[in-house]
């Protein structure tokens, strides 16, 4: 990206909105670093990483780093075996330290939350933590790079000697401020020259304290004298600091040795820090401006709903819709001075470039942005009335380097196209620049005053008419983009709401021509139009709210009344299977009592048996949530996927409209007529003829299927003292085996094997579940391979 355009959008005064909330030279020096890139895919990757770095804005408050410096040159001090300062020390200790600290805290986060932060994943994973280093440095080194007591053993026996001499020295200096000897002192204090305790005597009574003198008063009144019976603890305690250095010094150069073969695992973890540092100021800046994550468009197609200027008040600054690539590539847009045409260029661009720079931009949700390679603009500062030759060939030489540069995969910015010159002149040139950036497939943007360049968007292919907003009644611009409206010229109207006079007004109006009125009327006619439509949208939108409300009752009270519905169904099923049950108890007594008289010799038929007990079988009812309609009705719109192009029901208005763009969030823009709306999958059903249905013939298949397996089991249960129920439904399985007990107890047979395999398990249990409520069972047990079969004794 060129540096020109850079410095033309203000792309500095964003990064130094950014820099207060970085707390890393790391981070501070990857921000001064950043320029937007051409690639997509890093483009892509940049976004997502401020993504993730906002979800942990939004689930800890962000990510805390504290202050850390610059310790790269540490680190290539260490290589070359160079011993680093305390403070150096420090500084790479608490770098060190808030490794550990930040990596916990990314895994914490993760397992709590439950939720995966891929691009932020790739660098924490990346710290490498040096626990035993870090604890090390940081019981060695506090926070302001003095060596702690701790760091050494020796360090620490030398410092208690040393304090333990300084407390004798002043206990003994203290005898002389206190006693007798207070009255040949300036002052009853104990103070320090050339690094050892004095006292201020006066001159007349220095051979009172013999001893040493270390230094005197301007006056020469005062003598500052180490007495004579303190030399020997003074040199006591010099002599423990020169030793407490050395010993320093020795620590210092172990902690260094021990540092130097992890100097490249450092020197990336502070980088690594850094870059999340960096990160975070981004996702903390994207709060402050309510910025929000753009979509990445492939087709190149930028969409900026309510695009506000990032260095402008967010409270005053006008929100507009920009949108360029999908149905156009060229707009020229007219307007009034001050009306807001230059801001628009400028947020169109600088938005752009801060998408591709991974900053989040300011818009509303569902934007979108594309990916040009370069960036081109001509927008100088507010023109004066007066336009010199001068100004005019330097908006030309810009205009021709831009043009050389210029391809498909660029965005032309022009502020007053063609400006400078004889209108007419100006208004050609403009015209003919318009159509050498088309040639090339680039977008472009411009704003101008002349007419004639209204026309121009009007009739060439792939260009759009737009202009800023102005309110006659106020006098003032209103500062709304409008696409579609070319500006109109207001000087007459301006002119007579001042109150110039009339007769001047209608000699203008004679002098303007035809062509030139009649273009005025037709804007004023699409601005009356568009203003229409936007009261028509205002009280759709009303009544989108006020049926989605009702929708909302609706759908709370139908609810309500279905899980009424199921517990009521659901109640009387259980009271019918007690019913049942209470029956069946009944029921099996008296077939009980028929088989001892069967094998007593009375003659019983078989087939009524079986009937009776298949019919109190059959009335009993499993309880099901498949009749549930909400159910059914989720499960059905799953089963029918939304596309771009598919036409659909608006459930609140009964209209149909068709799918244009598919949002995330599982939300679609559907047009219904002039209107465009957001709307989520429930809100919509797609239309279509196509049947979802089984065939027929392939439900007569799998009945035929499944009366072939059953009666395979009945033949085989005939034949046999065996019932293979493999392959059969778990309740044709049930029916079969009521029957086939019955017929085996008829037949006064002592015993029989059930055949039902382990497959999922569910005929197993439904077979153990009858023969243990059944009164003639006298026992069961499994048998055959894997315990795929059931043998069954009767009593």
């Amino acid at each position: 990206m060129n540096k020109k355009i850079l410095k033309t959008l203000e792309y500095d005064a964003v990064k130094t909105q950014i820099k207060p909330f970085l707390s890393t030279v790391a981070g501070e020096k990857e921000l001064r670093d950043l320029l937007p890139t051409s690639n997509a895919q890093k483009m892509q990757q940049w976004l997502a990483e401020t993504a993730d770095a906002s979800r942990v804005l939004r689930w800890q408050g962000g990510i805390s780093i504290p202050k850390l410096a610059d310790v790269k040159p540490h680190m290539q001090r260490l290589r070359i075996h160079a011993a680093l300062s305390g403070t150096e020390l420090a500084q790479v200790g608490r770098v060190l330290f808030t490794t550990g600290q930040i990596r916990s805290f990314f895994e914490n986060l993760v397992a709590d939350r439950g939720e995966a932060l891929p691009a932020l994943a790739v660098y924490y994973n990346e710290l490498v933590i040096l626990p035993e280093l870090t604890r090390r440095v940081n019981v060695a080194i506090d926070g302001d790079g003095r060596l702690n007591d701790e760091a050494s053993a020796e360090l620490h026996r030398i410092r208690q000697a040393i304090t333990g001499t300084e407390n004798a020295i002043r206990q003994k200096m203290q005898d002389y401020t206190r006693g007798k000897t207070a009255q040949y002192l300036s002052d009853p204090i104990v103070t320090i020259r050339n690094d050892r305790y004095v006292l201020p005597v006066k001159a007349t009574y220095r051979q009172k304290f013999g001893g040493v003198i270390h230094d005197q008063s301007q006056t020469g009144q005062t003598l500052y004298i180490e007495p004579a019976d303190v030399v020997d603890m003074n040199n006591r305690l010099r002599e423990y600091t020169l030793k407490e250095r050395r010993e320093e010094e020795r620590v210092l150069i172990e902690l260094s040795a021990q540092l130097e073969p992890e100097a490249d695992s450092i020197e990336n973890n502070a980088q690594l820090l850094g870059h999340l540092d960096f990160l975070n100021a981004k996702a903390r800046y994207a709060v402050v401006i309510k910025a929000i994550e753009p979509e990445f468009s492939p087709e190149n197609h930028v969409r900026l709903l309510k695009a506000r200027h990032p260095l402008l008040n967010p409270d005053k600054v006008v929100p507009n819709d920009i949108i360029i690539g999908e149905d156009y590539s060229a707009i020229i847009v007219t307007g009034p001075n001050t009306g807001g045409k230059t801001i628009t260029l400028k947020t169109l661009g600088l938005l752009q470039i801060m998408a591709q720079s991974g900053l989040f931009i300011p818009a509303a949700e569902y934007s979108s942005v594309g990916i040009f390679k370069e960036i081109f603009a001509d927008i100088g500062d507010e023109q004066s009335i007066e336009q010199s030759l001068s100004t005019f060939s330097a908006h030309m030489v810009n205009i021709i380097d831009i043009l050389s540069g210029t391809d498909k995969d660029s965005l032309v910015l022009f502020d007053e196209l063609g400006a400078g010159t004889d209108p007419q002149e100006g208004a050609a040139l403009a015209m003919a620049i318009l159509d050498a950036v088309g040639e090339t497939g680039a977008y472009s943007v411009a704003t101008t005053h002349y007419p004639e360049l209204k026309v121009y968007g009007y009739n060439r292919a792939d260009t759009i008419n737009a202009s800023m907003e102005f309110d006659i009644d106020s006098l003032r611009p209103t500062y709304k983009f409008l696409i579609g409206v070319p500006g109109r010229s207001n000087a007459l109207e301006i002119a007579k709401k001042l109150g110039l006079d009339k007769n001047i007004i209608d000699s203008a109006s004679a002098l303007t021509t035809e062509d030139s009125q009649e273009l005025n009327d037709m804007i004023a006619d699409l601005v009356a139009r568009r203003n229409a439509v936007l009261t028509q949208q205002v009280e759709l939108t009303q009544k989108v709210i006020e049926n989605r409300q009702l929708k909302n009752d609706y759908e709370s009270k139908l609810e309500s009344i279905d899980k009424e519905r199921a517990k009521a169904v659901e109640e009387a099923k259980k009271e019918a299977n007690h019913i049942v049950a209470d029956a069946r108890r009944k029921t099996d007594k008296i077939i009980a009592d028929l088989h001892k008289m069967a094998r007593d010799g009375a003659a019983i038929k078989e087939n009524k048996l079986i009937d009776a007990k298949g019919a109190l079988n059959a009335m009993h009812q499993e309880p099901s949530a498949t009749n549930n309609r909400i159910l059914r009705k989720a499960k059905q719109a799953k089963q029918v996927p939304l596309l771009v192009g598919d036409t659909v029901l608006v459930r609140e208005y009964g209209q149909q409209g068709t799918i244009v763009r598919k949002l995330k969030d599982h939300k679609f823009e559907v047009q219904m007529g002039i209107l465009k709306m957001v709307l989520t999958s429930e809100e919509i059903e797609k239309q279509t003829n196509q049947s979802t249905n089984e065939p027929k013939s392939t439900k007569k298949k799998r009945r035929n299927s499944s009366s072939v397996n059953t009666n395979k089991a009945i033949n085989r249960a005939e034949a046999s003292a065996k019932l293979d129920l493999r392959g059969v439904r778990y309740e044709p399985a049930m029916a079969e085996l009521d029957r086939f007990i019955d017929k085996a107890l008829l037949n006064n047979l002592s015993s029989v094997e059930i055949i039902h395999g382990k497959g999922t398990g569910a005929i197993r249990q439904g077979v153990q579940e009858y023969l243990r409520s059944h009164r003639q069972v006298q026992s069961f047990k499994f048998t055959g391979p894997d315990q795929g079969a059931t043998y069954v004794q009767f009593s």
